[in-house]
């Protein structure tokens, strides 16, 4: 068991002054006025067609939630689930949180990976000429 010292409080995360129930409970109207404005134009000229497969997954409480689309905003019905998100080569888990909110899926998950580069073989330089191939 942890022990906390005397007077210590857990903090209670928020988003824009509000806890995780109360964004819930929210309707969309509300919603959009609490987030930036390209997620607020996504909103008000409506979802595509993959978007909206993607909120009946996640109302439904499907387990395996799997997107290609990048740009779908994340919105409180989401919260505390995990979708797998097409990074251009394979599906990659994303647990949305309370923070995630007023972003897009396609932000969590990087296209391109760190480039690292090994030893140098025989020939790439100038000393390795002498080196046997054996």
């Amino acid at each position: 068991m942890i022990t906390f010292p005397k007077g210590y409080m857990a903090k209670i995360a928020k988003w824009y002054g509000k806890t995780e129930e109360e964004i819930k409970k929210m309707d969309m109207d509300q919603f959009m006025k609490l987030v930036p404005s390209r997620i607020r134009r996504t909103l008000k000229h409506g979802l595509n067609q993959q978007q909206k497969k993607v909120i009946k997954k996640v109302g439904i409480d499907h387990k395996n939630i799997r997107t290609q689309s990048r740009d779908m905003p994340i919105l409180p019905s989401m919260l505390g689930k995990t979708i797998k998100v097409y990074s251009g080569k394979e599906y990659l888990p994303v647990v949305v949180t309370l923070d995630m909110l007023g972003h897009v899926l396609g932000e969590f998950v990087m296209t391109r990976k760190s480039v690292t580069h090994g030893s140098a073989g025989l020939g790439a330089t100038r000393s390795s000429k002498g080196v046997s191939a054996k």
